[in-house]
């Protein structure tokens, strides 16, 4: 399947043609050097080792190219339709004489808030929930001591 070809198992390798194809308005502006380089740091955010928390790979290569289309979408210039270097939040109010503009974040943690910048990043936020979630792993039931 496109976008779980592996050169090692348990490893996601980047499909530039399957990334274009899911975002082409970033595409656009997005050569496919970037884009590898934009998925190997989406690596940071999602462990793409064997050992990742998500063990399907078709899964985690839907993942990958969300985190990857998220960071394309940070790194857009401003005359590409990004929201340029340093401007980070939503647009929480606006002026037009003198131009103002207030950013916010709104009520949400700092890890949420960076994902929330982008359509991309809440996407991948909400299809993660399950991680950041505490996970129980039952030891070894007590052995029945049974007295005489």
């Amino acid at each position: 399947m496109s976008g779980t070809a592996t050169t090692q198992a348990g490893v996601v390798t980047f499909d530039y043609a399957t990334w274009s194809a899911l975002f082409p308005d970033l595409a656009t502006n997005t050569n496919d050097a970037q884009a590898a380089l934009y998925f190997d740091q989406a690596g940071d955010y999602l462990n793409n080792t064997p050992l990742s928390p998500v063990q399907n790979l078709t899964k985690r290569a839907r993942l990958l190219n969300l985190l990857t289309a998220h960071i394309a979408q940070l790194m857009l210039p401003v005359s590409a339709g990004g929201n340029g270097a340093g401007t980070v939040g939503r647009v929480a109010s606006a002026s037009e004489g003198s131009t103002s503009v207030g950013l916010d974040m709104g009520a949400q943690s700092v890890s949420a808030a960076w994902f929330m910048q982008t359509q991309y990043g809440a996407m991948f936020w909400q299809a993660t929930a399950y991680l950041r979630q505490m996970r129980f792993v039952p030891g070894r039931s007590p052995r029945a001591r049974i007295w005489p």
